[in-house]
């Protein structure tokens, strides 16, 4: 069994004894005497600091803000390091800046928020177990000039460093002479220091080091707490807004249903994400930018943001831009007065000032000409316009919602949508996700249409045969809900009140999706292009499809990444 290591204290007691008993008061024992006794009095201040510290674990342990008990810990710490000022501050991820987390003066305890570059020579001695400057003199210039001590260096070294201009102010009103700087430690990484400072040149010494570092580890488990409250705080607050907006939008939801109108339907995560950034947008007045495929719900989607909207009380009037030559929709759009063109017998007001109030929905807004687009975006950006033949300037109180399907941002290199004009309309962008990427909103689509139409036809189908509903669930729905919606209406008529069944449905669903068939006739002597051959593929659907993306993908069976791909591949 060992025994037991003896103190500094048991040890020059026994040595007192030793040199009396052999009456020693000189000579060789002195030395070992005075060594031992140097031994006992840092044995014992070491003591005295780890006691005056022992109150501080339960005063952070209950701290859920360090700052609210700073001022406890730079009272307590006085009492083992003598100082003048203590500050904690926490570094940036990438340890190039540094932010004045918590300041100690006197009696007055400040919350800083300043924030500054860290120097090379600071960023580095953060690093280290404890620096120490003594010394010190700031010069006119902003660098303070000392002798540095280090663990890594503890032999001292004169030194001059630049202090960023908020630390020098504060330094030289104080008069600092000297500062201690230990790192804050937390989860294994340097993420800030706690620093001493002090009016005294010499108030510093390594020995004051072990219990900087064990304030410091006191401050890093408070700091660790309440990053871990903060963390918990936020996540219930987060979790206490998505509960409100879910609410609020299962409460338009049903308020839609009710009221006849067109209810947005799905369970699906990219469903119910697409109705609660429109629940965000809806309470102010900024305009949105619904963009999406055909038949996804464009519509549905401004109503709801209408009803969701503090104009819920004004109309709603939708225009299809794409429905209307660029003559007729200008009349449409903007209103005419009598005489403005042939035909018009009396004046007539547009769908701006009838949308007055409340929100005008413009579908399809891709499709407008350059014209259209200038006296648009007039409204949008001065809130005025004028009817056709007339000089008088007219306001515009609406909130413009616009859909389309088309990649403006294509249009716009193509120079047939004007730049001004998109990012207007581009301040809030929603994403409409297309039928075959939230497959899981179908059955409950279904249910919905066979019951709506049945009402409307005045022949409620008995329901959807399993065969019937998995071809349903399988097809890829390339006009989307639209699509889904003609196909119900088809087979509640078909029915006739009974079964709807896989021989009601339209013949492409269900069906094989076609591919282009591999040539037979073995290849060319000449060998294959591929890259010719696939480029030309690529530019024969996007002219098929109308230069829309979405389709040209299916067309080609790609995804819209994959098709991207080699739009940039090709320089098409």
């Amino acid at each position: 069994m060992d025994e037991a290591v003896p103190t500094p204290e048991a040890l020059l007691e026994a040595l007192s004894r030793a040199a009396d008993e052999l009456g020693l008061t000189d000579g060789p024992l002195a030395g070992v005497r005075a060594l031992a006794e140097s031994l006992v009095a840092t044995e014992r201040e070491r003591r005295r600091r780890t006691e005056l510290l022992r109150p501080l674990l339960p005063t952070l342990a209950q701290a859920l803000d360090v700052r609210e008990v700073f001022r406890q810990i730079s009272l307590v710490a006085r009492e083992v390091i003598p100082h003048d000022l203590l500050e904690l501050g926490l570094l940036s991820e990438d340890h190039a800046r540094a932010r004045v987390f918590a300041v100690s003066e006197g009696d007055t305890i400040q919350s800083s928020q300043v924030e500054f570059a860290l120097p090379e020579a600071i960023r580095l001695s953060i690093l280290t177990d404890y620096s120490i400057i003594r010394d010190i003199v700031i010069t006119p210039g902003g660098k303070i000039q000392g002798v540095l001590i280090t663990s890594d260096e503890p032999a001292p070294r004169p030194i001059e460093m630049e202090v960023p201009p908020a630390r020098f102010e504060r330094q030289q009103a104080l008069g600092v002479r000297a500062n201690l700087r230990v790192p804050i430690v937390l989860q294994g990484e340097v993420a800030g220091a706690l620093l001493f400072f002090s009016c005294d040149p010499n108030a510093f010494r390594p020995d004051h080091a072990e219990a900087a570092r064990r304030i410091a580890d006191h401050l890093a488990l408070a700091l660790a707490h309440q990053r871990l409250a903060d963390e918990q705080r936020r996540a219930a607050e987060e979790r206490e807004r998505a509960a409100r907006l879910e609410a609020r939008v299962e409460a338009l939801t049903a308020e839609l249903d009710a009221q006849g109108g067109r209810r947005p339907i799905g369970i699906s995560k990219q469903w119910r994400d697409t109705l609660a950034l429109a629940a965000k947008v809806a309470s102010t007045e900024t305009t949105v930018l619904l963009t999406a495929e055909s038949g996804t719900g464009k519509e549905v989607v401004a109503r709801f943001l209408w009803r969701a909207s503090p104009r819920a009380q004004g109309p709603f009037v939708a225009l299809n831009c794409a429905a209307l030559p660029e003559q007729l929709l200008e009349s449409e759009l903007f209103g005419f007065e009598k005489g403005a063109f042939t035909g018009a017998a009396a004046a007539r007001p547009g769908r701006i000032e009838q949308a007055a109030g409340g929100v005008l929905f413009l579908d399809e807004v891709g499709e407008t000409s350059l014209v259209v687009q200038a006296k648009l975006l007039r409204v949008l950006q001065e809130r005025e316009f004028q009817r056709l033949g007339s000089a008088r300037t007219l306001k515009a109180d609406v909130r413009v919602i616009a859909a389309t399907n088309r990649d403006l941002s294509a249009a716009l290199a193509r120079g047939t949508f004007r730049e001004d004009l998109y990012y207007r309309l581009h301040v809030f962008e929603i994403r409409l996700p297309p039928l075959r990427e939230r497959p899981e909103d179908i059955p409950a689509l279904l249910e919905a249409f066979v019951d709506e139409i049945g009402r409307q036809v005045g022949r409620p189908a008995a329901g959807v045969s399993r065969e019937a509903r998995d071809k349903l669930l399988a097809y890829a729905w390339p006009g989307n809900v639209r699509e889904l919606r003609n196909a119900v209406e088809r087979a509640v008529i078909l029915a006739e009140g009974g079964l709807i069944t896989s021989e009601h449905l339209p013949m492409a669903i269900g069906a094989p999706a076609s591919r282009t068939p591999v040539p037979s006739g073995g290849l060319p002597p000449g060998g294959v292009d591929l890259e010719a051959v696939e480029r030309g593929y690529v530019k024969q659907a996007l002219e098929q499809a109308g230069h829309n993306k979405s389709r040209a993908a299916r067309l080609l069976g790609l995804t819209r990444a994959q098709l991207y791909s080699r739009l940039e591949k090709y320089g098409l």
